[in-house]
């Protein structure tokens, strides 16, 4: 997990890291945007269905909901599709779904009808775009793959400044009904962007060469859904500490507007630090991306990530102890520059331990390990809220929970995947070891339950003021 594997892709077609890349990066800068804004843009429109309805906000809430938990839950089916059909006609199909949920959803005469359409729908069609997107982004770019995934993630702060306010003028002017189909035929720009993912064509081959490699066809069939990336120390690894930072990650974002009305302040006022964080979230991904892609940084990538995380979870037990507006402000600027961060490396990082072709098998198993953490992380952040009728536990709780996940991955680095003295230096490839002989690698599921040993071990580690969440 330490460091970068080689591109596995045939070695005839290499990363342009640049060129069409360019038009990959533009698309995948919009798909982002789309899948991690879409969920929280919906939500400018509860009101009205609440009215139209009858139905209470946390009933409403679970369109956002719906539309999260299919943007992770369904990474394998992604991966199964890419690895058949490939990323440009998965796109393409996956835009015309998400324009056809919310379409049929201005139809609605239920609010099941909008779960349906909006979150299942929409939600499938909007998965079937991200993954793929990063698919390509990883074929496209290799020196400058961090700076890429960088300006990629970037998308999804910019649309969340675009969408939001978008949706409020639409609802003023054609009421829910009608901001539902116009966002629809927004969304068909995502057939647009799957347009774009051109793949990646080798130079021709000679008549001999290609008589040569007739016979060399008995090679075994590709997997649909890779799963022996399960045997990989560093997947195994990441895997478990991205699942555990997934239930705290998303907590203070969705009360963090609440927590400031608790204290007094106007709605305009408390919404303004959203705004406030995700103005930082754009510039901290793409800074982020630069400082990743430096020669002596990139190998140690994982250590850059695992400071991120540990930055976050800080900074949310730090807030716990605000009092008042200016220092939720603070905690906006310095929260808004560590999600930046992770948003950045998470993916980069995923590809330098799995590589280009078992990438897509690996993202879609750790978006289903990931979405089962996102159903349960902000819910039971609200259960604590409702029992302790106190942020501040919320705000510990998910500051311990990232945390963890920083200790997780810096342990199982160290552990378990860090060069031992007497192993041959690797071979570098764009500035990264190449992939370790399997003959040395152990046993991935020993090598999890060495690290979760290691955290029960130092479970006592006086590194967090204790808190006492019984009520």
């Amino acid at each position: 997990m330490g460091g970068a594997v080689v591109d596995d892709e045939p070695s005839d077609v290499k990363a342009p890291d640049g060129g069409w890349g360019w038009a990959v990066l533009a698309g995948g800068f919009v798909i982002t945007g789309f899948s991690y804004a879409f969920p929280k843009a919906v939500s400018v429109f509860f009101k009205e269905l609440i009215r139209e309805f009858g139905v209470g906000y946390s009933d409403c809430a679970w369109i956002s909901s719906i539309l999260l938990a299919m943007l992770y839950g369904t990474g394998p089916l992604c991966s199964v599709l890419v690895n058949k059909f490939g990323c440009r006609p998965v796109m393409m199909v996956g835009g015309l779904f998400a324009s056809l949920g919310m379409i049929l959803a201005s139809l609605a005469t239920s609010i099941i009808h909008i779960y349906i359409c909006t979150g299942v729908i929409t939600g499938l069609g909007l998965a079937l775009n991200f993954q793929p997107s990063l698919i390509m982004l990883n074929r496209y770019f290799s020196e400058k793959r961090p700076l890429a995934n960088g300006l990629s993630a970037a998308g999804s702060p910019v649309a969340l400044c675009c969408l939001s306010p978008l949706g409020q003028v639409l609802q003023y002017h054609y009421g829910w009904r009608g901001g539902f189909l116009i966002l629809g035929g927004l969304l068909l720009n995502c057939c647009a962007c799957g347009a774009l993912m051109r793949p990646l064509v080798g130079p021709k081959k000679t008549q001999d060469q290609a008589v040569g490699e007739a016979g060399k066809k008995n090679k075994p069939k590709k997997k649909l859904l890779d799963f022996s990336v399960f045997k990989d120390r560093g997947f195994i690894i990441y895997a478990i500490a991205a699942s555990i930072m997934v239930l705290g990650l998303f907590v203070p974002p969705v009360f963090v507007v609440s927590y400031a009305k608790e204290m007094g302040n106007e709605d305009t006022k408390s919404a303004l630090l959203l705004t406030i964080l995700g103005f930082i979230d754009i510039f901290a991904r793409p800074t982020c991306g630069l400082i990743a892609g430096i020669k002596w940084v990139r190998p140690r990538c994982v250590y850059l990530f695992s400071f991120a995380i540990l930055f976050n979870g800080i900074t949310d037990v730090i807030s716990s102890q605000a009092t008042d507006y200016p220092g939720l402000v603070v905690f906006c600027i310095f929260f808004g520059l560590s999600y930046g961060m992770v948003g950045a490396l998470q993916f980069e990082v995923l590809m330098a331990i799995v590589g280009t072709k078992k990438f897509s098998s690996a993202l879609g198993l750790v978006l289903l390990m990931e979405a089962i953490a996102v159903l349960v992380g902000p819910p039971g952040a609200g259960r604590l809220l409702d029992a302790t009728h106190n942020y501040m536990y919320v705000f510990l709780l998910a500051g311990c929970e990232v945390i963890l996940a920083s200790i997780v991955i810096c342990m199982g680095n160290f552990l378990c995947i860090k060069k031992k003295p007497d192993e041959p230096e690797a071979h570098l490839e764009n500035g990264a070891p190449a992939e370790r002989e399997k003959d040395e690698e152990k046993d991935g599921l020993q090598c999890a339950v060495h690290v979760l040993y290691a955290l029960i071990y130092t479970a006592n580690w006086p590194v967090l003021p204790s808190v006492d969440f019984s009520v």
